[in-house]
This record gives structure tokens, C-alpha cells and sequence, in this order.
């Protein structure tokens, strides 16, 4: 019992120092991203302070602007500065739409997490189980049809397979709505709450509205997820042929045992830490890999808001949404490190 105990403890401690390595990683990680964005601001040929007050300005309000910019300051005075505003979510003014930064991130994040959620679900669901099967039925026309699938999602232009989506299934077959993320008859008759639109439209009682936001959904989703399932599927096959090769499979046939149940009871929970992995990256990259997607579906999140700031030369809004997209991914995978330390001390008991 005794033993038993400061094993448990053991294991606890471990734990928490794992948690607090971690923790300190994400900081740093979390520190150079700032340092890295605040570097591109100063090398940027944009002039914040050009910016604010116009090209026919006179020299004293060019430089009261950039006073109160404080780009008058020393730069690691401007960099304690940009730590101190970052850190209580204030990223400026946009110079393009007008408003808060932080207000214009809230409003087209949800829209991004909300693509990339559906897309990543879709993706593992038909990832995971793709690879079962080609690995199943490792060297015949399935795994051939599961591999082609995969080459075709890792090598196909994203942009380029959207484009073909939309002309096919919206222009020429009318089964999907327009470009957006919802039709105008619904965009200004649900209130919005969460930023989410199934779930504000859910809560609004419209089963018009809920419909017409899923049917927006589909395609851009759907068009994610096969960029997705294809790194999933093709690891998912990898990792249980690796295990299919160990020696506890060879005792497990010696006693009988029949390859699903080979498969399913002993193999898939010793790949389960792998799975998560890449399913987690494949979420990190959807949601900071969204642009092409959101710009050529005209969908209104974080990737779009982005790209429209970079041609508009709109420096708070490059910084704050670069920052944000940046922790996001850092913050994941920080997560998905502590959900597999997790899982291994499970089963390690």
C-alpha cells in the first residue's frame, strides 16, 4: 500500500513539473512571437504614424502623432510598451474598418474556430477511419484508393479545389448557397451571441436560419477537412502498421485472436497519443491556415480580416490578428502536450 502510494505521488509531482516546463515554454514561445512581430513592424516600409495623419500633414502633427504613437521612444521602450497593451488585449485602432482591433478579432475569430472545428471533426472522423481500413487491408485496391486520396488532398492547391467547389455545387448545380456565411434574408434577424452561427441560430428558434447557416458551412468545411483527412488518414495507416509489427500482436494472433479485435483493443489505444497529435496539428494549421479558404468563400473570419488588412497596409490589425492566431497555435499545442502526458500516465497505471 505503501508502495503503491508514493508511486501515485511520484507520478503527480512528475506531472506537475511536466506542467510547469510547459508552462514556461509557452511563455517563452508566447515572448519571441511578440518579439517577432514587433521586429516586422519596425522593418515594415509602413509608417504608422504617415498613416494617421495623411501624406499632406504638416512636420508638428506628423510628429505629435508619432508621440502619441510612441515611436519617439527608444525600442525597447516601444517593445515593454507593446507587451504591456498586447497582454490587456488593446492592439490599437484599425485603420481600415474604424474600430477597436480587439472588437474586429471578436467578431471574426468565432467565425474561424467555427470553420475550422467542423473541418477538423469531419477530417478525423473520415481520417481515422480511412487509415483503419487501408491499414486492414494493407496492398489491396483499398489502401491504393485510400493512398491516391491522401496524395491527392497533401498535393492539390487549396484555392484551386475551392474555386471548382463553388462552380460546381453552387453555380452550375445550384445544391450550395453563395459565397458567406449566411443569406441576407438571415444575417440581420439572428442576434448574435456567442459569434458561433449554428449555435446563435440555434438559440434563436429559427430553423430556417440554423439550416441556411449549416448549408454555409458545407463546402468551405468540407474543403478543409479533405486537406486535413489526408495527413490523418495517411499517419493513422502508418502508426497501426508500425503496431501491427510488434511482438504482443504476434502473441495476441498466436492466441487466436482476429485481426479487428487485434486492431481495435490493443492497437488503437496504443496509438491514441499519436492520433491526438496529429489531429491537433491538423486544428492548429486549419485555424491559422484558413485564408485561402475564408477569402475564395467569402467567409467573414480571422483569415480574411487579415488578408484585408495586409493589402490595406493596416498595421494594428496585421499585428493584433498575427498575435492572436499565433497563441492560439502555441496555446494548442501546449494542450494537446499536457492531453498526451495525460494518456501516457494512464496507461502507464
Amino acid at each position: 500500500m505503501t508502495n503503491s502510494r508514493q508511486m501515485k505521488t511520484w507520478r503527480e509531482l512528475s506531472f506537475v513539473r511536466s506542467f510547469l516546463s510547459w508552462a514556461w515554454s509557452f511563455v517563452l514561445t508566447l515572448f519571441g512571437l511578440a518579439l517577432v512581430t514587433f521586429a516586422l513592424t519596425r522593418l515594415s516600409p509602413i509608417d504608422p504614424a504617415l498613416q494617421m495623419v495623411g501624406d499632406h500633414a504638416s512636420q508638428s502633427t506628423y510628429d505629435q502623432a508619432r508621440a502619441e504613437l510612441g515611436l519617439d521612444q527608444p525600442l525597447p521602450i516601444q517593445f515593454i510598451r507593446y507587451i504591456e497593451t498586447a497582454a490587456s488585449g488593446n492592439f490599437g485602432q484599425s485603420t481600415s474598418t474604424g474600430q477597436p482591433v480587439a472588437r474586429d478579432i471578436a467578431r471574426t475569430f468565432p467565425a474561424t474556430i467555427e470553420l475550422a472545428t467542423a473541418a477538423i471533426i469531419l477530417g478525423a472522423v473520415i481520417g481515422v477511419a480511412l487509415g483503419i481500413v487501408a491499414a486492414m487491408r494493407q496492398g489491396t485496391w483499398i489502401d491504393a484508393l485510400a493512398r491516391i486520396i491522401s496524395l491527392f488532398g497533401y498535393s492539390v492547391p487549396i484555392f484551386w479545389l475551392g474555386l471548382l467547389m463553388l462552380l460546381f455545387f453552387y453555380a452550375r448545380l445550384h445544391w450550395a448557397p453563395g459565397p458567406g456565411r449566411a443569406d441576407v434574408v438571415f444575417q440581420y434577424t439572428v442576434k448574435p451571441v456567442t459569434g458561433f452561427a449554428l449555435i446563435d441560430t440555434w438559440l434563436s428558434g429559427k430553423p430556417g436560419a440554423f439550416r441556411d447557416a449549416l448549408a454555409h458551412l458545407a463546402l468551405p468545411a468540407t474543403l478543409l477537412a479533405f486537406h486535413a483527412l489526408a495527413a490523418i488518414s495517411r499517419l493513422t495507416r502508418a502508426a497501426i502498421l508500425t503496431e501491427l509489427g510488434q511482438e504482443y500482436v504476434t502473441t495476441a494472433r498466436a492466441k487466436g485472436a482476429g485481426l479487428f479485435r487485434i486492431v481495435f483493443k490493443h492497437v488503437m489505444p496504443n496509438i491514441s497519443g499519436t492520433l491526438l497529435i496529429v489531429i491537433a496539428l491538423s486544428y492548429a494549421s486549419l485555424l491559422e491556415g484558413a485564408v485561402l479558404t475564408e477569402t475564395v468563400f467569402a467567409w467573414p473570419g480571422i483569415g480574411r480580416y487579415l488578408t484585408t488588412a495586409m493589402f490595406a497596409g493596416d498595421m494594428p490589425a496585421i499585428l493584433g490578428a498575427t498575435l492572436v492566431v499565433g497563441a492560439s497555435f502555441v496555446l494548442l499545442n501546449a494542450l494537446t502536450d499536457l492531453g498526451v502526458a495525460r494518456l501516457e500516465a494512464g496507461r502507464k497505471r
